[in-house]
Parts: structure tokens; C-alpha cells; sequence
């Protein structure tokens, strides 16, 4: 079904597939065919460097939501933003309901299109369209780039290089500066054959996903669709995979574009956007996965990862050890003992039912998915017991479509309830499940604590991740695991028309047309950011959290759901941090802050915290550095932070409580980290046997030097009964990361 090529491999003429250690491969030149991927070019028409090494890239075009654009937008307006210099799009997806009550959505969203008209930016108006259905519809071109500050920002299959990253990251474009990466690895995804009837994209996504997520096969390296198989998948197809590639941990995808993508453009009336892509007649490829997607089956992400993969075919052969098997994984993730997490509960008559379906946004709510859901439930009814199924087009022209051509009513005749164009189920924020429910969903995550859950309070529901076609099958057979490849359905494969007289009549655009007298609109819970300062010579760090479990999500830093109508407030969503995984993790990281208040203003940083005396005595054995003039902060440490969103809440949030850094053995994305460092944080790696742990003091010596100079190993004594010296990593950093940390977070930098 699926494998992966030890070491890289040529790609001959588009199809034949050569290992690097082939005889046959002595005839080609390496270092030529590494440009000759559609990502190479793509980077470096877009460097502005001078050196295809290490890439400073401008982007053609920026996209943002409602939870992200406030405080992209205050960030950017502190460091002296005068207008978009590129178009920007600020759609309102996230926060369409108010999850918390009051106003603090729609002024979030009447802050969004006063900003759209002051400096000429695109406001797309809530449950118009999820973020990356528009940028597919309206934004993407071949060989363009585009930014968003969502992590699935993905449109590869449209020729488009797009990359999800924290907002901080959108703050440099908007003030015309660059986005630093090295030339990243690019790996090939050659696909062979044609899917099975009642296969789907999110099958051959989750099938990838769990190939190539645990051994890191393509982290932070761009994935290129290649390989006969593209032609057998229609546009749809090929962007419900795409859009998954984010939980693979990769930078970007892109895909060899054709006849059907140039199809897409007409029917979106922006032919002119189209351009044909192909990778040059030998290409070189650091990796190669090969997928035949004729041997895929419908598959099901269990509990709480996409990487958590089986086929529905072994769920339901063998359902009692497969979700034992489950919950014993989900103990890890899980870290309460308080709850009992049960799946084999849902095992009736050696059959697994399900409580909940949901087909939705940028993964699921795309036209053919849900035409082909339709299909398989015409004639059916999902039944009156706890099942229930839910639908949410990603786009009102999607939405109008499935009107005009009978779709809708196939669905509420089924039992079926719609929605508008909505993210909410994707995080927490609609058709939550019930305690110890489970839901199978076409979206795009089922990590813990997102979907509603809220361990610390007893709540646990699961999650698991499906393709709309045997969620419809599912929902045929009134909650029973169903695959879609066994059952009889013809699907109608209807034409989309796409009417863009939606979008004309109610998106504002202002590209081009800024209007500097334009006044702000503010609601109560937009705040500016509080004063950030300066590194110090040296610093130090007070461990307030622990984390052991393999890989921590930013959903578990600073959960989603009903929290995210907070981020246009950054003192009140620091409240919730780490709230889902260590309640305790505010309370000491506040407790830290007095100490450093306390000497910003010149008080006493001994009264503040009484043991910081017989910490200094012991620093006094490895350094005179006055206690004045060393920095003094919150760290915690995690195996591996930072999967999943791209939100920098998941570090802004530490900082403004006092966190100076995170300790981990690796950063799972380079999106977390770069928001680390864009707050002003320093993002240690820690090789060496644990010899810290919570509530010890760490004093990191000479770290503005190391930073400035470039010094990759510091060192670091934890202080304890005695005093232990370990070294911390920085890893590579580049030479504008360096000031930034040293100047405490990009708005320092930036402040003219």
C-alpha cells in the first residue's frame, strides 16, 4: 500500500523512479537535479536572498482568521504598519459563534474590516467561507506563495506553495520583511493506480500520515505529488489530501498540475491563475514514499492522533483488541488518572457504534465530498437513537451549489442537520460529543483535549478521523463503523458551478485601496500586548512544568474551543495555559513574574521569592553576575512541543506570564519554535539525562553572548542541594532571530 525508499532516489522522465545507489544512477548529475523539483523553483523565484542555501522568501499573498488577525494586526500596528504591502485576507471562520457570550466575537470581527479598510486588505464576512476554501477559490495560483497563520494553509494541488505559521510570521511580511528558512529537503510522493469505489482523500492522507509521522520521514521537508497516480484523482481529491499533509509535520506540499487544475481555474472564472507544473526530466529526491492507491481502504485515525491509524476493515474484524489497544495508548496522552477512558464500551453485538458524524470544513465540506456522502445516503435515514450527523459545506457558493442540484435536501430527508462555513468542529467550538462520546469526523485533528474535552474537570470525549464516504456509510447503517466499500452506491459525480456573485456581493476588497483616516474599531477585550524587555547577560530560569508524554500538542500549551475567544486578549488566554495539562503551570509561572517585576522596578527580588537567596548563593560558586541585572523567568520542558496548530498563543501565552524558554529534547515544528523566538524565547534543546525537574532554578550563563556570537552550546547549572552544570543547544538561528531574542520579542525589534 504504502512505502518508504531508504535514502533518495531520481526521478526519470516524471515516472521511473531510480535509487541514488542504482548502478543506473551513476549517469546523473545530483546536485543539478536538486533543482529540478517544483519546490526548488518555486523557492527560489521567490528568494530574495542571493543564495538558494538559505532563503529569504516574500510572499505573494497573506491569509489570516478570526483568531489570529487581532493580534497579528496589534503586533503589526506596535511595530509601525502603514499598510498591507500585499493582498491580505482576513476571513472570520473560527469565531463565527460566540463559544464564551458578550460581544468579544463580532468586535473582533468589526476590528478585522475596520483594519481591512485602513490598509487595503480583503475582509471576508463570517460563515462565508472557512479560510482555506476561499484561498483555494480565490487566492491560488500556480508558482505563487502564500503565508497563512493557520497550519493547514495548503494548496498545493492547485500549484500553489502555501505554509501555515504563527502569526508573528505574517507580522514580518506585512512590514515587508522576509521569511528566513534554509533550502528545506523535498521528498517525492510518487502515486501509482486508482482508488477503490467508496475510498476517499482522507483515506489516502491517513494512510500517509501514519506511514511517515512517527519516524519523521518528511518533517519540515516540502512533500511533491508526482507519479502517474495524480492523474487519477480529480482536483477535489487531490486538495483533501493535500490540506492533510500538515499532520504529516512537512513545510509544504506541492503537486504536478494538469488539465483537470486548469479546469478548476476556468470554473473559478480566474483561468489566468493556471500554470502548468511538472519536475524537470531527472529530478533528484531527498526521500520517496510510494503509494499505490488502488491497495488503500478506508481508514480510520483512532484516538488521539491522525497518525493513529487503522483500516475500518481490521476495526471491525477484530474490534475488542483493537480499542483496548487504544485506550491503553490514549493513557499516555492522557495523563489523568482521575479518568477512566473507555472505547470498548462502543463494541454492541461485536459491532462499534458511534454517537456522532461530522463532515466539515477545509477537509471534509468540499463539493464532491459531499455529494458523494449524499449519494450514499439517499434512500436512507441515519435513525432516532444517540447517532446523530452533522454537515458543514466549506464555502456558501459549495452551500449553493448542493441547493440547486438536490444535495441539501438528500441530506435533511436522511436526518441529516446543516451548517454554515465553519471551523468550530475542528477545535472545539460545535457539535461537541458527549462525555465519553465518540465521533467520527471528516476534518482535520483528533488530538486531546481539542474537540471539547476537558480532562481536568472529568470531560473526555473521542474523536476519531474519517472519510465522509464511510462516515456516510456509517450514517446509513444508523451508527455502525461502516466502510464505504461495502455498500452498493452508484455515486452521480455532478458538475460544480461555481458562482463567484456571492463573494462580489459581500466580501469587502480593499487591495490597493487603503484608507489611512480610517478609524479602528476596538471592543473591550482587544488589549495591546504588555511591555516586553531585553535579554540579560545572564538568566534565570525557574522550572514550573514538567512534561514527559512523547509529543505535546499546542492544543494541550493553550487549548482551543472556548479559550480562543480570548486571543484578542493576551493577559486573559494566558489564564488558560497549559490549563488541559498542568493546571497548576499559571499560578507558578505568575509566582516567577513577582521576582522579575520586582527587579525591573528596582525592588527586592528576595522578598519576592524568599529562596532566590540561597539560590544566589550557590550561583555565587559559578558567577559574580549581580542579581540585578540577571533576568529572571519561567521555563518548561517537554520531550517534543509544538505539533499541530500554528497558533503562537502557544507561546505568546508563557511569555507574557514571565516564560523566558522552553527545554526539550527536539521542537516537533518549526512553526513552534519560530514563535518561541518571535516572542522574545529562547529554544533550548537538552541532550543530556535529566538531572532538573520541576521547581528547580536554572542559571544559564554569558546567554546573550552565546546568542550574539553565535555559540551554539551554553552552559547552563541547575541549582539544587548542589550545583550540577549541563549544556543547552540553541540550534541554528539566524542573524535577525539573534536580535530578536535579544531585544525580547519582534515587537522590540520592529519599534521604530
Amino acid at each position: 500500500m504504502i512505502s518508504l525508499r531508504e535514502g533518495g532516489a531520481f526521478l526519470v522522465n516524471g515516472d521511473k523512479l531510480v535509487s541514488e545507489g542504482a548502478p543506473e544512477a551513476a549517469g546523473y548529475d545530483k546536485e543539478a537535479a536538486k533543482t529540478g523539483t517544483m519546490a526548488y523553483g518555486i523557492l527560489t523565484s521567490h528568494n530574495k536572498s542571493g543564495d538558494n542555501t538559505n532563503l529569504n522568501i516574500k510572499f505573494d499573498k497573506l491569509t489570516s482568521h478570526d483568531i489570529t488577525f487581532v493580534g497579528i494586526l496589534q503586533t503589526a500596528r506596535a511595530s509601525g504598519l502603514e499598510k498591507f504591502p500585499v493582498p491580505y485576507v482576513l476571513t472570520n471562520c473560527h469565531n463565527s459563534l460566540c463559544a464564551v457570550g458578550g460581544t468579544i466575537n463580532e468586535d473582533d470581527h468589526m476590528f478585522g474590516l475596520s483594519c481591512a479598510k485602513k490598509y487595503g486588505g480583503v475582509y471576508v464576512p463570517p460563515h462565508q467561507a472557512v479560510i482555506h476554501q476561499f484561498a483555494r477559490e480565490m487566492l491560488a495560483e500556480g508558482g505563487a506563495m502564500i503565508l497563512g497563520s493557520d497550519s493547514h494553509t495548503r494548496y498545493g494541488a492547485l500549484g500553489t506553495m502555501a505554509i501555515g505559521e504563527g502569526g508573528p510570521e505574517i507580522v514580518k511580511q506585512l512590514l515587508e520583511q522576509t521569511y528566513d528558512i534554509p533550502m528545506p529537503g523535498v521528498v517525492a510522493i510518487y502515486l501509482t493506480g486508482k482508488p477503490k469505489i467508496g475510498v476517499g482523500p482522507q483515506d489516502v492522507a491517513l494512510a500517509i500520515i501514519g506511514a511517515v509521522f512517527e519516524n519523521g520521514y518528511v518533517n519540515n521537508k516540502v512533500m511533491e505529488f508526482v507519479g502517474p497516480g495524480v492523474d487519477n484523482l480529480s482536483v477535489d481529491f487531490r486538495i483533501g489530501v493535500d490540506v492533510m499533509t500538515t499532520e504529516t509535520t512537512c513545510l509544504s506540499s506541492i503537486w504536478k498540475t494538469d488539465d483537470q487544475v486548469k479546469d478548476f481555474y476556468e470554473i473559478h472564472k480566474r483561468p489566468e491563475a493556471y500554470k502548468e507544473l511538472n519536475p524537470a526530466d531527472v529530478t533528484y529526491y531527498d526521500g520517496v514514499v510510494e503509494v499505490d492507491l488502488s491497495q488503500i481502504k478506508p481508514m480510520i485515525a483512532m484516538p488521539f492522533h491522525p497518525s493513529n491509524v487503522y483500516t475500518i476493515e481490521e476495526v471491525n474484524a477484530n474490534p475488542g483488541d483493537i480499542l483496548r489497544d487504544v485506550e491503553k495508548k490514549a493513557l499516555v496522552s492522557l495523563d489523568n488518572n482521575d479518568i477512566e477512558y473507555k472505547l470498548t464500551d462502543k463494541i454492541h453485538d461485536g459491532k462499534v457504534y458511534v454517537e456522532q458524524g461530522v463532515i466539515a470544513g477545509c477537509a471534509g465540506g468540499g463539493f464532491e465530498n459531499l455529494c458523494a456522502a449524499a449519494d450514499i445516503l439517499k434512500g436512507h435515514t441515519i435513525g432516532s437513537d444517540a447517532f446523530s450527523l452533522s454537515v458543514y459545506p466549506a464555502s456558501q457558493p459549495i452551500l449553493m451549489e448542493l441547493v440547486k442540484n438536490g444535495t441539501v435536501a438528500t441530506f435533511l430527508e436522511a436526518g441529516a442537520t446543516l451548517r454554515t462555513a465553519f471551523c468550530g468542529p475542528c477545535f472545539g467550538a460545535g457539535d461537541v460529543p458527549a462525555n465519553r462520546g465518540l465521533s467520527i469526523r471528516h476534518s482535520t485533528r483528533n488530538f486531546p483535549n481539542r474537540e471539547g474535552s476537558k480532562v481536568t474537570n472529568g470531560q473526555i470525549a473521542s474523536v476519531a478521523l474519517m472519510d465522509a464516504r464511510s462516515i456516510a456509510a456509517t450514517a446509513a447503517n444508523k451508527g455502525y463503523l461502516t466502510a464505504a466499500t461495502d455498500i452498493d452506491v452508484n455515486f452521480s459525480n455532478p458538475k460544480y458551478f461555481f458562482d463567484k456573485s456571492i463573494y462580489d456581493n459581500r466580501v469587502y476588497n480593499g487591495i490597493g485601496k487603503a484608507e489611512p483616516d480610517t478609524d479602528i474599531v476596538f471592543g473591550p477585550n482587544i488589549v495591546d500586548w504588555p511591555k516586553m524587555y531585553p535579554l540579560t547577560d545572564n538568566i534565570l530560569l525557574k522550572v514550573v512544568s514538567m512534561i514527559h508524554d512523547p509529543v505535546t500538542t499546542t492544543d494541550e500549551l493553550i487549548p482551543s474551543g472556548e479559550t480562543s475567544s480570548y486571543r484578542s486578549n493576551p493577559l486573559g488566554l494566558a489564564e488558560f495555559t497549559l490549563s488541559r495539562k498542568d493546571p497548576a503551570y499559571v499560578g507558578k509561572a505568575k509566582e516567577v513574574h513577582k521576582a522579575e517585576v520586582a527587579r525591573i522596578e528596582g525592588g527586592d527580588i528576595f522578598a519576592a521569592d524568599d529562596k532566590l537567596a540561597g539560590v544566589y548563593d550557590k550561583i555565587k560558586t559559578v558567577s559574580d553576575a549581580d542579581p540585578k541585572d540577571v533576568e529572571i523567568g519561567s521555563v518548561i520542558f517537554a520531550v517534543k512541543p509544538g505539533d499541530g496548530s500554528a497558533r503562537e498563543q502557544a507561546a505568546s501565552c508563557q511569555r507574557v506570564l514571565g516564560g523566558l524558554a522552553n527545554i526539550s529534547r527536539e521542537y516537533a515544528t518549526k512553526r513552534y519554535r519560530s514563535n518561541l523566538i518571535n516572542w522574545g524565547m529562547l529554544p533550548f534543546v537538552y541532550d543530556g539525562d535529566l538531572v532538573f525537574d520541576k521547581d528547580d532554578y536554572i542559571f544559564v550563563k554569558d546567554i546573550k553572548k552565546a546568542v550574539t556570537e553565535k555559540i551554539d552550546e551554553v552552559k547552563a547549572y541547575v541549582i539544587g542541594d548542589d550545583v550540577k552544570e549541563i549544556t543547552l543547544r540553541l540550534g541554528a538561528l539566524t542573524d535577525h532571530e539573534r536580535e530578536i531574542i535579544n531585544k525580547g520579542c519582534l515587537i522590540n525589534y520592529n519599534r521604530k
